[in-house]
């Protein structure tokens, strides 16, 4: 090589810890990168802690918002939404954890449904819900957790009125967290999950004393009910109208497949069949579902009976602390504080699953389409975006719980009902008929639910949209920066394609490259004919046909099946199906020239039509300007200009 290698600076080199080019030039990265050492994984339950912090964190700010949104009717609504958790989202999410046991969820069970363009914008759109998802997660959790802070009775005259830089602090950390390392944080997880479940054992059991103790408590609430809405038959219309409101109770579904890699699993398992993961992820799921379900109906009940409705208001002492207020009011001011610190932990935490989250779907889709620069793959460089749009979303929302809520919903329900879907789509082609039905009827209770959640509060599709908006964007720009970029992952020839690359190796190395069409005779000879005149060469040079085939032109990374064939006795074709024609024939001639130390030559004609919209064509479906672009996926791929194929065009 004729460049000067400089090694990567150590800051670089941290940054992009993990991607395989670090330390030397050209080196692959993605899927055709040297695979990291497999890690052990965690055990089940340790997994389900890592996800439970942000399931199980619900607690802090649920009570809360079933209290404004169902009054009287909380528990009731929240039966409700306990029913559509196990006999809904549950069974939906085992289904998804056994088709998708890698991680990518219910997008990659959608995704090989759609082909070409269609597909990737469906993805992008569906990776836009997830950000939504996740990344309100993280800024709700941290918003939240800044609440119970400035609220705490000991601290609310000195952090009164700061808790948007609370929040912003609560983020970044969790940033430095990740940027450090999160896999060693799983055992923080459990700590925080185990502490924090235990804190609520204790003030359900509080609360339900006092329930059963003071019996007016019960009869008050009952007779309200009956006074407010008549009979059990209109209580139960009412709280199926307004389940939909409380979705939030829903978000752990999505992020338990999400984190679903670092599950240990069994020995024998492979990346093919990992049935021992699949079977623990099943238990992780049901688990979390039952605690959770536990909590939320005991919790719900004594909220609702035992905290004045006035109090869960915007301005309330129970208003996104409804739990944290019995802890004070029943148990102490020293048991509160602790209750507190525990509940400013996990919800703190609980970004750190929609982090991971984020960091097992982004990078597996968008490097993939060519929609993100290469350093996507890394995880440190994407923490730094993700805190970025936390901070941002944070100041637009001014570090309210109240105004995010809405968002998250749509992005949880968003999920949820494509898993419904694609789950029933699953069942459909395996004729599993009663699996069909029962997995469509839970599509149509997840649709309504969405449907109704955006018209209650259509903030949160509009806030959504900008975020698949931003995707697109960022993304369509980051595949025309790196059109010109090699992106074939690999090349492999059949053994007569061989055949002709070893008997070219002793002369000139020559390849036409043809446009197939009728494949006669008459094609071949015109070709060559064309080619010898446009170049004035002799008629004793010797060619090699090389002839692409596009498949999916939306495709940005591929592999190369080179196959060769000798053509009405006497032409010989190389014949090859690839997303693009330019990196496809760029992959070959480097392949040949590394597999015979001799520089090959391609001869093109030009291509006929204005140069933008071939350009244009070749962006979207892989052909266009191909002889230009073909010297230019080569020149980027090979710098050194001794060693780069020729291109010859006339």
């Amino acid at each position: 090589m004729a460049t000067t290698e400089h090694p990567p600076s150590r800051l670089r080199g941290w940054m992009l810890q993990g991607l395989s080019d670090m330390g030397k030039r050209g080196g692959l990265t993605g899927p055709h990168a040297e695979p990291e050492p497999p890690h052990r994984g965690q055990r089940w339950w340790r997994v389900m802690c890592l996800t439970g912090v942000d399931y199980f964190s619900t607690l802090g700010y649920q009570p809360g918002i079933a209290a404004l949104a169902a009054g009287l009717l909380s528990p009731l609504a929240t039966i409700v939404l306990i029913v559509v958790t196990l006999a809904g989202a549950l069974p939906v999410y085992r289904r998804v954890a056994q088709e998708s046991p890698h991680g990518q969820g219910s997008i990659a069970m959608l995704e090989r449904l759609l082909s070409f363009w269609k597909g990737k914008l469906f993805v992008l759109t569906l990776l836009g819900f997830a950000a939504t998802d996740f990344l309100i997660t993280i800024t709700l959790s941290a918003a939240d957790a800044s609440t119970h802070l400035v609220e705490n009775p000991h601290l609310t005259s000195t952090l009164g009125g700061h808790q948007m830089l609370i929040t912003l602090i609560l983020v970044a950390l969790l940033g430095a967290v990740f940027l450090k390392g999160f896999l060693e944080a799983m055992g923080v997880a459990v700590a925080l999950v185990g502490v924090y479940l235990a804190l609520n054992v204790v003030v359900v059991i509080t609360g339900l004393w006092h329930v059963l103790t003071a019996e007016h408590v019960v009869t008050d609430w009952t007779d309200a009910l009956t006074v407010q809405h008549g009979n059990v038959f209109v209580m139960i219309g009412v709280a199926l109208i307004v389940f939909p409101k409380l979705a939030l109770g829903l978000s752990g579904f999505e992020t338990g497949v999400a984190v679903m890699p670092h599950v240990q699993g069994d020995d024998g398992d492979t990346e093919e069949r990992p049935a021992g993961r699949i079977r623990d992820t099943k238990k992780l799921l049901t688990t979390a579902a039952v605690i959770m379900s536990c909590f939320l109906i005991t919790t719900s009940f004594i909220t609702t009976l035992l905290i004045p409705a006035a109090e869960f208001k915007p301005g309330g002492q129970a208003n996104g602390r409804a739990l944290a207020f019995l802890a004070h009011e029943y148990l102490g001011s020293a048991f509160g504080t602790v209750y507190d610190v525990s509940t400013i932990a996990i919800l703190w935490f609980a970004g750190a699953s929609a982090m991971a989250g984020l960091l097992n779907l982004m990078p597996r889709y968008l490097p993939r389409y060519g929609m993100a620069p290469h350093w996507a793959r890394a995880v440190r460089p994407m923490v730094i975006v993700f805190i970025l749009i936390a901070f941002l979303v944070t100041w637009l929302f001014d570090a309210n719980v109240d105004k995010q809520g809405g968002a998250y919903a749509t992005g949880v329900l968003v999920l949820i009902s494509s898993a419904a879907i694609a789950v029933t789509i699953a069942a459909r082609k395996a004729g599993q008929r009663g699996w069909t039905i029962g997995f469509g009827v839970i599509s149509a209770v997840f649709l309504y639910t969405t449907v109704a959640n955006v018209i209650e509060r259509p903030d949160g599709v509009k806030i959504g949209a900008c975020f698949i908006a931003g995707i697109m964007l960022v993304s369509l720009l980051s595949r025309l920066a790196r059109s010109f970029e090699l992106r074939v992952t690999s090349v492999a020839m059949d053994p007569m394609a061989e055949r002709f690359v070893r008997d070219m190796a002793s002369r000139k190395i020559r390849f036409i490259a043809n446009e197939p069409d009728n494949r006669d005779r008459a094609e071949y000879r015109d070709k060559i004919e064309q080619i010898r005149t446009d170049n004035d060469m002799p008629e004793q040079e010797d060619f090699v046909f090389v002839e692409v085939t596009v498949a999916d032109p939306s495709e940005f990374e591929t592999c190369l099946t080179v196959r060769g064939e000798v053509l009405h006795n006497r032409y010989r074709v190389l014949a090859v199906e690839s997303s693009s024609i330019p990196n496809a024939l760029a992959a070959l001639l480097l392949h040949v020239r590394d597999l015979t130390g001799r520089t090959p030559h391609i001869f093109f004609e030009w291509t006929e039509g204005n140069p933008f919209a071939n350009f244009l064509r070749f962006f979207l479906f892989g052909q266009g300007e191909v002889a230009p672009v073909t010297r230019e996926v080569l020149r980027e791929a090979e710098p050194d200009r001794a060693r780069r194929p020729r291109v010859h065009t006339g």
